[in-house]
């Protein structure tokens, strides 16, 4: 664990080595207020709670997580320190899952900081605050998935424009999976099943669920088999083009 600990610790310093962290973070909580106030018309509901603030996580995270998660390996690829990196007494599971995980810390600090957010709602009524909490679980959660993914995508390019680019449509498509019109053409066209098996695929279908409040075991199952998916395939594709 040591090993991971410290390229863990490593890779998270370097976020705040250069002002792209803090830029991150002021984005990131400006646009979350301007979708909850404004967007989200968060006084004109005249309701204590979350929901508006939840429910533009998934399309805040489409442009926000792919720009962490670019630089994740292709930076590595490019100035060639991932042949240093490969050399040091760590595992390509080690090393893949440092960097995940400290991606992943980062993005939870910024969701963190929201929490005047949630003090505002707690002082403007008497919201359900374990609906809350859940909310964060599904999110988190969901940035985790994005994250994989594009971290995945990040190691099979050395630009890392191409790496975002792929990583918002990739992400992009699990997202539509859910939509009824999504759904409508392939019902035309396709047995239920199937259907089914791509409504099962879209983030927001198991995002809205904890959003609401409802545990259900099946949506934390699935975020964590595709986070745990892609970061196998992020170490598929290093070893495949570890000799480019």
């Amino acid at each position: 664990m040591k090993p991971t600990f410290t390229l863990f610790w490593r890779e998270l310093r370097s976020y705040f080595a250069t002002p792209v962290a803090y830029v991150f973070i002021v984005i990131f909580l400006l646009l979350s207020g301007a979708f909850t106030f404004y967007l989200g018309r968060f006084y004109e509901r005249g309701q204590a709670d979350l929901d508006p603030f939840f429910q533009f996580h998934p399309w805040l995270y489409l442009f926000l997580v792919p720009a962490v998660a670019m630089r994740l390996w292709a930076d590595e690829r490019k100035s060639g320190t991932i042949e240093l990196l490969l050399t040091l007494p760590v595992t390509m599971g080690q090393a893949v899952l440092a960097k995940f995980l400290a991606a992943w810390s980062f993005v939870a600090l910024a969701l963190a900081l929201t929490f005047p957010i949630w003090l505002t709602v707690n002082y403007l009524g008497d919201p359900d605050n374990g609906v809350i909490v859940t909310g964060y679980l599904g999110s988190l959660l969901m940035a985790g998935a994005y994250l994989a993914i594009g971290a995945c995508l990040s190691a099979a390019t050395r630009s890392q424009v191409v790496a975002f680019i792929l990583s918002v449509v990739v992400c992009f498509l699990f997202l539509l999976a859910g939509f009824p019109l999504v759904l409508d053409v392939f019902r035309a066209i396709a047995p239920q099943s199937l259907v089914d098996a791509i409504a099962g695929l879209s983030f927001l279908s198991h995002f809205n669920g904890i959003s609401r409040g409802v545990i259900d075991l099946r949506d934390l199952i699935y975020f964590l088999l595709t986070i745990g998916f892609w970061l196998y395939a992020n170490a598929v594709v290093i070893d495949l083009k570890k000799a480019d």
